[in-house]
Formats: C-alpha cells, structure tokens, sequence
C-alpha cells in the first residue's frame, strides 16, 4: 500500500466570478496557520482589492472540519520565544490590519473550528457565517500567551466587554449557539447549507453598487473607531462621490426602466 504525504500548508486565492476566496488548507492541523500562510494574507488581500471584478471576499478553511484551528503551535517552539516572537506577532497583525483595512466587504464562511487566531481572522470581517456545529475559543491563557492590545479591538466590535473577557479570560471553548447569542457570529446556519448560503450572501452583496457598499462600509467603521470625533469631512466625500457616479445614474435609469442595474464601480 502505497503511503501519500499531506500536502503542505498553503494560503491560497481562489476567484469565481464577483467573488475572491481565501482559503487555509492545512487538514493535517485543522487548518492551523503557519508562518508563512500568515505572511501571505496581504498580499492576498491586496490582489483581490486590486481586482475590479471582485466585489467581496471569502475567507474559509479547506473541507469541512474547520475554518481554522489558529496559529501552528508546533511552530511555536521556534516562532514564538524571545525575539522570534515579535516576529511571528508582526505577520499576525499584518493579517489583521490588512483585513480590518479592506475596503471591499469581507466574509467569513465558519466550518467546524474556528479557534485563536482563526477567530481572530474571522472577527476582522464584516459578517461570520458559521455552520451549527462550529465552535469558538480564543486559549490565550491556556498558553500562557499575552493576548495583543490591537487584536482586542475586533472582539469589542463583535461582543460586549464581558463577553470579551469571559472569551480571553476562560480561553474556554463556545459553541455555535452560545457564539451567536454573544455575537461571535453574524449567523448560524445547518452544515449543509454553509456554502451555499454564504455564496447567496456574498452574490447579493456583490449585485449592489460596489462604491454604495464601500461609502457604508467606510462610513459604519469611521462611527465605530472614532464614535465621539468622527471624521465627517471624509466620511461626506464618500457618499458625494456615490451621488457623482455613473452607477447612480445607472441605478435610477434601471429603477425607472424597471429593470436590474448593471453597476460597473465607477
């Protein structure tokens, strides 16, 4: 009998039409995510962004086990002591500053487990789509890890500072139930029907005008970061910029035509 070996790890893109996926393929591990698919985020991120057919993108796990058992631990030994560990948390908030950054609208497609720093991936997008049998745990402090003051930030926006401690300080395991009702996930939905599910959301979205969605997107973020000093004057010009646009007059055409607008993102 012939013995195949796993495949390596790898972070790659995937597009399908308007939407761009991202996807952690490291069964072996749960998907858990090693250096180098940390490093790779950006730039993924960068060319979907950069991509003007893409209108949202997708971050899930290869299969159906997992979306993400977090960071490697067993590169841990190496990466993450001393020095080396600045290092290693350095690719990790790039991942996530690159996320939070994006200005195309972002989903995360939940299988299964979603743990450290996966969660922490997901809680970087715009909505989380998680299957009934998903669970979710940040076990910092079962690792003796210090828990980054800039990663904390997407888990206020998600949940309430009670929640949030009880998640980093418990590192214990939620369910899909219990992560719903704290806020971990936008929405819970039965296995079956994840994907197709998240692909009806995703095509939805990708069907509306994509400067309409970005301004609402920039303008939700702007009032959330900042809520007591706002930065109005950009925020207007975003939505000026809506009203100055040939999708605007696309969508007004189409309205009284009584057809479907073709936006084109300009």
């Amino acid at each position: 009998m012939s013995v195949h070996p796993d495949p390596e790890p790898s972070l790659h893109l995937q597009k399908d039409g308007a939407i761009a996926w991202i996807v952690a393929d490291n069964p072996a591990r749960m998907n858990a995510l090693t250096s180098a698919m940390w490093q790779a985020f950006p730039a993924h991120l960068k060319t979907a962004n950069d991509d003007p057919d893409v209108r949202v993108i997708v971050l899930r796990g290869g299969g159906t086990k997992a979306f993400s058992a977090g960071a490697d631990i067993s590169e841990f030994e190496s990466a993450r002591t001393g020095e080396a560990a600045k290092t290693y948390d350095a690719l990790n908030d790039a991942a996530f500053t690159a996320l939070l950054s994006c200005p195309k609208p972002t989903i995360a497609m939940i299988h299964g487990f979603c743990l450290g720093g996966g969660l922490g991936l997901a809680l970087c997008c715009d909505l989380r789509i998680g299957d009934d049998a998903s669970q979710y745990a940040i076990p910092a402090a079962k690792l003796g890890i210090g828990y980054n003051a800039r990663w904390v930030h997407p888990i206020l926006a998600a949940v309430p500072a009670a929640n949030a401690k009880e998640l980093l300080f418990t590192g214990r395991r939620f369910r899909s139930a219990e992560a719903e009702a704290m806020g971990l996930v936008t929405r819970l939905v039965p296995s079956a029907e994840l994907e197709a599910t998240t692909r009806a959301l995703a095509d939805e979205i990708a069907q509306n005008a994509p400067l309409s969605v970005a301004a609402a997107k920039r303008v939700i973020n702007e009032m959330m970061r900042h809520p007591e000093n706002p930065d109005l004057a950009a925020l207007d010009a975003v939505v000026q910029a809506c009203f100055e646009s040939n999708d605007y007059a696309e969508g007004r055409r189409a309205f009284l035509a009584k057809r479907k607008p073709v936006f084109k993102g300009h």
